[in-house]
């Protein structure tokens, strides 16, 4: 049993040898999800992530003989990440196992602390094994990601902070992988305040912790961008835990995800990756459930690959019907390209790409096919170019800039 004075302890153990993270307020996320938000930014810990609490308090607790036989650990990146930088600063000889499919940002993160990597696995579940495989041949000491009393001890720390700062809060909104992070937060909070409500999210590809509660089977299994929770086994320790202590667990898709992560960067100018922006993805699926409501989120990791948040922002520009694609029927002689472009410039879109194809059947012969990807102000403002295109006699449609090429 894990109880707040092991949280406190913990607490006592991290003082001066991790940050004590910021906690402000949302303004911006605020307006978009109708709550009052507060934000505890762990995105801000030396290896982006609030992972160092829980794996320096495991850490910490090895006597020397553990110390030198070394650890071993099993993680898609954060978890790696931390333990790799505090058995480097403890000296501690640390063999890291990640999934293949690990963003390269972590991988290369975890190597640079100075730790072994082995990549093995699609999942953490077939990196677990691989995990206990080598433990078993070597003799390291697991250090387990989620599933270890001083790991949820030392992650409950983050409840601690947080109410001390805002002890008004309403609810704390968490991320759910393997459930370390909220069962220790769960046990804290409810500690301090019996009354404040503990919800948990998760990736819909990934409902292991829902399916555990329901008894239910949905698969779990995909290309997330929450890949920090991607977690198909729950915690054995975690699980008791989060039945008793959490009221619900919401599943977010991978839109919600997005859109989460696009509005930490563009809103409060912060990186989250997939599964630390997981908790506001929660508030945007359902935002009448926390309406009015003063809502603590962690935004619990920022290691998100630069090529994957920058497709991310364009995405949601295309959702936002700030970049729009029009595919338009011409007729093939010279200087229609050069009037459409003059009609789109009066319009006020700045042309981003055009793609100008000919040998088609379903296009006249004596025509052709035009795609052409646009920026634009608003929905409003797409809808005009449209009707201006059609009064012109292009017959346009809407695509999706990713069909353009099709």
């Amino acid at each position: 049993m894990i109880r707040l004075s092991d949280i406190e302890d913990a607490q006592t153990i991290l003082d001066g040898r991790i940050l004590h993270t910021p906690m402000l307020p949302a303004p911006k996320l605020s307006e978009l999800t109708g709550a009052e938000i507060f934000v505890k930014y762990e995105n801000l810990q030396v290896t982006n992530s609030f992972k160092e609490r829980g794996a320096l308090n495991k850490l910490a607790s090895l006597d020397a003989a553990d110390r030198a036989r070394g650890v071993i650990a099993m993680s898609a990146g954060n978890h790696a990440q931390a333990v790799a930088y505090h058995a480097a600063r403890l000296g501690i000889a640390a063999t890291i196992v990640m999934p293949v499919t690990t963003p390269a940002v972590k991988v290369a993160s975890t190597r640079a602390c100075g730790a072994t990597v082995v990549l093995h696995g699609e999942t953490i579940a077939e990196a677990q094994g691989r995990a206990e495989a080598l433990q078993a041949q070597s003799g390291l000491v697991l250090i387990h990601p989620y599933d270890d009393p001083r790991i949820i001890a030392g992650q409950g720390t983050i409840a601690i902070e947080m109410l001390e700062e805002r002890p008004d809060l309403d609810c704390l909104v968490v991320p759910i992988g393997g459930g370390g992070l909220i069962s220790g937060n769960a046990i804290a909070a409810k500690a301090i305040n019996p009354q404040i409500e503990l919800v948990g999210v998760e990736a819909e590809l990934y409902p292991s912790m829902w399916n555990a509660l329901h008894g239910e089977e949905r698969p779990c299994g995909g290309a997330t961008l929450a890949e920090g929770i991607a977690v198909k086994n729950v915690g054995r320790l975690t699980l008791p835990i989060i039945r008793d202590l959490v009221s619900d667990v919401v599943l977010v898709s991978e839109s919600q995800l997005e859109r989460a992560v696009n509005a930490y960067l563009t809103l409060q100018k912060a990186m989250a990756e997939g599964a630390g922006a997981a908790g506001l993805a929660a508030m945007l699926k359902e935002p009448q459930r926390f309406k009015g409501k003063r809502v603590g989120l962690i935004l619990c990791g920022g290691n998100i690959d630069p090529r994957i948040l920058a497709s991310i922002m364009v995405r949601e520009l295309e959702r936002g019907e700030q970049i729009v694609s029009f595919r338009l029927t011409i007729p093939d002689r010279p200087g229609v390209l050069g009037q459409i472009a003059s009609c789109l410039g009066e319009l006020g879109a700045n042309i981003l790409e055009v793609d100008h194809k000919r040998l088609f059947l379903d296009v006249p012969a004596k025509g052709a096919r035009l795609d052409v990807t646009v920026e634009t102000r608003d929905h409003a403002h797409a809808e005009e170019i449209m009707a201006a295109l059609s009064a012109d006699g292009y017959q346009p449609m809407r695509i999706h800039a990713s069909a353009m090429t099709g």
